[in-house]
Formats: C-alpha cells, sequence, structure tokens
C-alpha cells in the first residue's frame, strides 16, 4: 500500500439506500421541521453529520457477536464478558452499564451534586451540563484562554485551564466542588483533544484538594491517537496503552459506548469507590434495569466488549483521525472557516464568521446548518447561542461564547465521495453567503432546547 494514500480499512458487505432529495423536496421537509434539523426524519437527509453518537456502522465481528448475546435477566456471559473488557480498559473495579452515556451522568451527577455544588470542566456538553444543572449544581468550563482563535494551531487546544482550576477551587472552597470532569477529546471545544500532561496536571490538584476527578471517555481511543502523535513521551505506546494511563489518574469515568465502542447504543459508568458506587447502583435499579444489565441487552453488551477492542487498532484510528481531517482541511483550504488543528470526530465551522451579518440573537449557526440542508441535504447540528446561549434577568440573550456548527462524522459509515459532496456543497454556500439572513425562536423547552425548539426565519 502506498504509504502517502489512507483508505478506508474494511469491505462494504452491506448497503443502506440514500433518498436523493430535490431542493424543493427539502423546502417542505425543513419548513415542516420548523427549521430545525433535530426534527427532520432520517429520510430526509442525504448525508447525516448530525452526530457521530450512536450512527456508526458495527463490524460483522460485532454483528456475529449479537448473535451469542446471552439475555439472561442477571448475571449473563454478555455482561461478562462486557465488565472484563471495561475493567481492563479503565482499571475500575465497579462497572455500571446503562443505555447511554446522559444514564450515566444521571446517576452520578444526581448522587454528587445538588444546590450549592459546583462542577469544573474543560467545557461541558449539553448534556452533562443539563444533568448537572437539573441537579441543582453550576457547571463552570475552564477552557485554555491563551488558544481559542480558530488558526491557533496549539495541539491540545482541549485541555483544562489548570490554574484557573486551582483559583476557582479555592474561591469556592474544596466542600464545595462536587467533581472536575475532563472531556477527552473535548466537544464542545470543537472536538480538540487533551493531553497526558494536563490530565496528569488535573489529577494533581484533584488529588492535592481531596475532590473526585472523572473522565468523560466517549472519544478516549481518538485522544489516544493525538496524544501518541503530538506527545513525545508516549511515540512508542500503544493506543491502548495510553488510554490505560489516563485512566489510571481518574477515580472513575463515564462512557458513552455510542462512540468510541462503535455501537448504536450502550454506554458505562466506571468507579474505584465502592460506596459511591454502591449508592449509583441503587439509582441504576430503580431507574434503568438491574446492576448486570443496566437498561442493555447482551447482544448490546457483545457488540460493545467486541467495539472496545477494534477501536484501538492502528489501521483504524488512522483511517478515522486522518478522514476527519481530510473534510476540516479541505474546507480551510477553500476559505470556510473551520477551527484548527482538526478534532479526531468532527468539524467545527465558524459560523459567525461564515454569516458575520447575522448577529447572535439570530443564530447565525441555525442558519449555517439549515442552509446546508437546503442546498446539499446535509444534516448538521448547531453548537451556539441555540444550544448553549442564556438569557438575563430581562430576558435579554448572553450569547455562547462561540456560533459554530459541527460536522460529525459517523464511523465507518461514509466514503471519501460523500465527503467530497459535503465539501462541494460548501462551495455552492459561499456564492450566496452574504443574503443568508438568520432566524429567531418561537418555542422552547426549559432545558437542551436545541433539541426541540421551533424557529421562522427573520424577515
Amino acid at each position: 500500500m502506498h504509504q502517502s494514500i489512507t483508505i478506508e480499512p474494511f469491505r462494504i458487505k452491506v448497503v443502506e439506500p440514500i433518498h436523493l432529495s430535490s431542493r424543493e423536496e427539502r423546502e417542505d421537509y425543513l419548513k415542516n421541521a420548523h427549521y430545525n434539523p433535530f426534527l427532520l426524519h432520517s429520510r430526509e437527509v442525504i448525508i447525516d453529520l448530525l452526530t457521530d453518537s450512536g450512527t456508526s456502522a458495527m463490524s460483522s465481528a460485532q454483528w456475529g457477536g449479537i448473535m451469542q448475546g446471552d439475555e439472561s435477566y442477571a448475571g449473563a456471559s454478555s455482561w461478562l464478558r462486557m465488565e472484563a473488557a471495561i475493567k481492563d480498559l479503565t482499571g475500575c473495579p465497579y462497572i455500571l452499564p446503562v443505555h447511554q452515556g446522559r444514564a450515566a451522568e444521571h446517576l452520578l451527577y444526581s448522587r454528587i451534586g445538588g444546590k450549592g455544588k459546583v462542577f469544573f470542566s474543560n467545557t461541558h456538553f449539553d448534556t452533562t451540563r443539563a444533568n448537572i444543572e437539573y441537579s441543582g449544581a453550576t457547571a463552570i468550563d475552564l477552557p485554555l484562554a491563551d488558544h481559542q482563535d480558530l488558526d491557533d494551531l496549539y495541539p491540545f487546544k482541549g485541555n483544562l485551564d489548570v490554574a484557573k482550576l486551582d483559583q476557582e477551587i479555592r474561591k469556592h472552597g474544596p466542600d464545595k466542588v462536587a467533581a472536575v470532569i475532563l472531556t477527552v477529546t473535548n466537544n464542545s471545544g470543537g472536538g480538540q483533544p487533551v493531553s497526558m500532561q494536563n490530565a496528569k496536571s488535573v489529577a494533581e490538584v484533584c488529588k492535592r484538594y481531596g475532590i473526585l476527578f472523572i473522565l468523560d471517555a466517549c472519544r478516549i481511543a481518538e485522544n489516544a491517537w493525538f496524544v501518541k502523535h503530538r506527545e513525545d513521551a508516549y511515540a512508542e505506546y500503544t493506543y491502548r496503552e495510553i488510554a490505560q494511563e489516563m485512566f489510571g489518574m481518574a477515580d472513575g469515568c463515564i462512557m458513552s459506548a455510542k462512540k468510541d465502542a462503535i455501537v448504536n447504543m450502550g454506554g458505562f459508568l466506571a468507579l474505584k469507590d465502592l460506596d459511591l458506587a454502591l449508592r449509583c447502583r441503587t439509582v441504576l435499579i430503580i431507574t434503568e434495569g438491574y446492576a448486570t444489565y443496566g437498561g442493555l441487552s447482551g447482544r448490546d453488551m457483545e457488540a460493545i466488549a467486541q467495539g472496545l477492542d477494534e477501536v484501538f487498532k492502528p489501521a483504524y484510528l488512522n483511517y478515522r483521525i486522518k478522514s476527519t481531517s481530510y473534510l476540516g482541511e479541505s474546507l480551510h483550504r477553500i476559505g470556510i472557516p473551520v477551527i484548527r488543528p482538526i478534532g479526531g470526530h468532527a468539524v467545527y465551522v465558524d459560523a459567525k464568521s461564515f454569516y458575520p451579518q447575522i448577529p447572535p440573537e439570530e443564530f447565525p449557526g441555525q442558519a449555517l446548518a439549515c442552509q446546508l440542508y437546503l442546498k446539499g441535504g446535509i444534516r448538521s447540528c448547531e453548537i451556539g447561542s441555540v444550544m448553549f446561549g442564556k438569557y438575563d434577568d430581562h430576558g435579554k440573550l448572553i450569547p455562547a461564547s462561540k456560533e459554530l456548527v459541527r460536522l460529525a462524522i459517523p464511523r465507518r459509515v461514509y466514503t471519501q465521495s460523500h465527503i467530497d459532496y459535503v465539501i462541494a456543497t460548501f462551495k455552492a454556500l459561499m456564492v450566496t453567503r452574504d443574503m443568508v439572513k438568520g432566524f429567531r425562536i418561537t418555542y422552547e423547552p426549559p432545558f437542551l432546547r436545541h433539541f426541540t425548539a421551533r424557529f421562522e426565519p427573520v424577515e
């Protein structure tokens, strides 16, 4: 194989047809969805980059494992296989299975959160923040302030600001800090990786103050790729060894298996403290299911165990990172403002720069997501003031720090020709970018409004 060419390290065995809709059809579809891509039907989408969560293509080995799923209510052999795989990877003795990552967030953060408590993170994602705030606690982001420019090529822009963390802990008092959550990679921060040195520094601060240190590890394999290739001390480590070292620093982890376990459903909470694990297990049994299945079928657990092995294969990770980079660097070359360096699972477009005529209160990210769909049938996700904007006491919008659109790439689903189609669609959008207007919200729920909010165009 030519070393300069990266090919998909798999063959396609099963295909799913795509409905190639017309522009006229998409105008009706989007209007019926109240201009919210989340409310579109999947058949109405040509290329679906809404999320990489649960949208991956499983391998033949994973499908083979599904046929062997043990569906016993308690102590199933499939549970024992998944438990052993997670223990070996994380080093945590207490494993709680859940149907997806946000369920694990609920189990843990509802136990340790509550009014007056504070959580710190490099950047809380939407469901993480919602679970924390729903408990009555406060979620505070501490990203690296010095590396927020889009074109700043600092290799670990996902790092947590450790100096600021120390300041904030002393400001609030260690007894008020429920946990420090390090998200690897940093999803809301542009899919950027976290260095091993940063993880060590965060762990040291947490240990000094006696604070719980949790990894949000749903993309830890992708993060391990960046550590190996950007931190000289880890050049000879395997990707799995890098992940195991990072897990070893934390008191526990939350993982949505729908990302780096390459499955369509599942997740887990892994902890090192028995008392905390028992408290969470009580809630697990009440809300998810018995302690050895937690809302998962045996076949799900078989697929997760296999996926946690496959995701660390060098051929897979090289393909995964380089194919994402191909999209991001191609967009950059044609003048699309994207966060660089390109992250592992997604490309983040700066909608504020792309549509400077649209103010934050008219949601430039939502406008770009809608234009992408209308022009090419491409579904994406706004990560800006729709997702993270707040209102002050007078009802005025406090915008998010960035107005981004995320192009999240499902694992092993699309080929290069699909990605080239995305690039061509952006080229077409550049022609009419000065004429695009924003949106106003006509309905929103109190939490996680981006999922179900409704919009109308600003005239």
